[in-house]
């Protein structure tokens, strides 16, 4: 069977949901991954009003979308990061609060937490998300990073997360970290130091998204291959880059959309992104789960691109084969 493509609403939150399920549905998707802001899923509700998940799960299949995943990545990005006023944008104000940093990260903890429960209340096994990072800020090594200061960053991840994935645990919950520049893991080596950070308990694995690897020069396949059990869920995101002479992989401060970019995020199939090359690592890793479509393009109109993409991942997706090409020779 085919795996089930669904849309991640992080980018239509904008959008009320029942707005967003219509498109969704016209545009040929089998299901959505709920964002954790807007009206998409607010997990405050969840825990508060017996009715709203079942509501939420009424509406989905009013317009026939299934649902596999919810997804909290900004809430979970405060809790590891120092604390600044870019935050403020991205939290819900119970959790922002009065802006005090150690405030922020408390309140935010809990409300990771409280995602897990909602989850089970709601009835996902997986929850999406960012952990933050202390230590993203020394990515270059200069002035001179003491290895210190970045087992202080992973032993942070052990004392704040862990108790976040008891609850995960409780619950019946996994949580996929999205391996991504600015968290505590963002390619192969960090996302093992992670992993073994946390004595790598079952709770917690990833949220593969390629398109945040390719400009980094990873591939994204060997990801897969190396973290065989750890793929919780699957993003399909594509990516460009476009490195000139004069362009920088650093993108020399300059926002998505702008051509002087030395790389940017391309509708799926319209970037770098070897996309049948996953489809078949994730069938060897025997990944069952969702492709989830994550549209950015900043080039591009979204309902455009949203359609678009979903009839690309469709046209992808193959079952891996039940029988060796050659076995009639010895049969």
């Amino acid at each position: 069977m085919a795996r089930p493509v669904t849309l991640f609403t992080g980018q239509w939150a904008d959008l009320p949901l029942e707005e967003l399920c219509k498109k969704a549905s016209e545009f040929g998707y089998d299901g959505l991954e709920l964002a954790c802001w807007g009206d998409h899923f607010e997990v405050d509700k969840a825990l508060s009003d017996d009715t709203y998940c079942a509501r939420k799960r009424e509406l989905l299949e009013k317009y026939d979308l299934q649902l596999f995943a919810i997804s909290n990545h900004l809430v979970g990005q405060a809790i590891l990061d120092p604390i600044d006023e870019r935050h403020k944008a991205i939290l819900p104000e119970y959790v922002w609060g009065d802006g005090d940093p150690d405030g922020v990260t408390q309140r935010a903890i809990e409300e990771m937490k409280n995602t897990a429960r909602a989850a089970q209340k709601l009835g996902v096994g997986v929850v999406n998300g960012f952990t933050g990072s202390s230590i993203w800020h020394l990515v270059y090594d200069f002035p001179p990073v003491p290895r210190e200061m970045i087992d202080a960053g992973y032993k942070l991840l052990a004392d704040l997360w862990n108790p976040i994935l008891d609850v995960f645990q409780e619950c019946g919950v996994k949580f996929a970290l999205e391996v991504h520049p600015t968290e505590i893991a963002f390619d192969i080596y960090s996302a093992e130091r992670a992993l073994d950070a946390l004595d790598r308990r079952e709770e917690f694995g990833f949220n593969f998204d390629p398109s945040h690897l390719l400009w980094q020069g990873v591939d994204p396949v060997e990801f897969i291959r190396y973290f065989p059990d750890r793929i919780f869920h699957v993003h399909m995101k594509d990516a460009s880059v476009t490195l000139n002479g004069r362009t920088g992989i650093l993108s020399s401060h300059l926002p998505f959309g702008d051509p002087r970019r030395g790389w940017d995020f391309r509708s799926v199939g319209r970037g770098g992104v070897r996309f049948e090359e996953i489809i078949r690592a994730l069938n060897a890793v025997n990944y069952d789960g969702p492709l989830s479509v994550e549209w950015e393009d900043s080039g591009m109109d979204r309902e455009h691109g949203a359609r678009e993409a979903c009839q690309f991942v469709k046209n992808i997706d193959f079952e891996p084969s039940a029988r060796a090409f050659d076995a009639a020779f010895s049969e």
